[in-house]
């Protein structure tokens, strides 16, 4: 499958702190229980892989931070705004992500998900992650509740070359 560049007047870049009050923004229109600055600044101090995919008037359209290994890449936070959702943003990240790993190389990229987020259980299956294992009571949820986590791989080292992995 023959990728298409992003969208005139859409970069995607590296994340900086200047980025964050937008960022932030954006986590806490997505989710129940965002992430803070505080995570954000975290992330990046500790040399995280962090990206963000800006308009024309550096408004933020989605973002993700991974967090290198030794032979694996985890996925900690992909996020698109609620404005640009199901126009391909999400899939186009998880690709940039994909890519990053076969550079360092990684042979796996990992990932956790909400147990009761099919949606993005979907989208990820259908780019070739499988379930691994669950992390019991993992996220907050409401009333003082908590969540599993179902955490997922995908093996790079048998994807067929950059452009098949999603395609399926």
């Amino acid at each position: 499958m023959k990728r298409s560049p992003p969208a005139a007047g859409i970069v995607l870049r590296p994340m900086r702190c200047d980025d964050l009050p937008r960022v932030v923004a954006v986590e806490q229109g997505v989710y129940g229980f965002p992430w803070t600055q505080g995570n954000f600044v975290d992330s990046l101090a500790a040399g995280y892989l962090a990206e963000v995919l800006v308009d024309d008037d550096d408004h933020v359209i989605g973002y993700f931070v991974a967090m290198p290994g030794v032979d694996e890449m985890h996925l900690l936070n992909l996020t698109v705004a609620p404005s640009a959702q199901r126009r391909g943003h999400g899939l186009a990240l998880l690709r940039t992500v994909v890519d990053r790993c076969r550079a360092l190389p990684a042979a796996s990229l990992l990932l956790e998900v909400r147990a009761g987020n099919a949606r993005a259980r979907q989208i990820y299956e259908r780019f070739g992650f499988v379930e691994i294992g669950r992390r019991l009571r993992y996220y907050p949820a409401a009333h003082g509740a908590r969540e599993d986590a179902v955490v997922m791989r995908l093996t790079l080292a048998s994807a067929a070359g950059p452009d098949c992995v999603g395609s399926r």
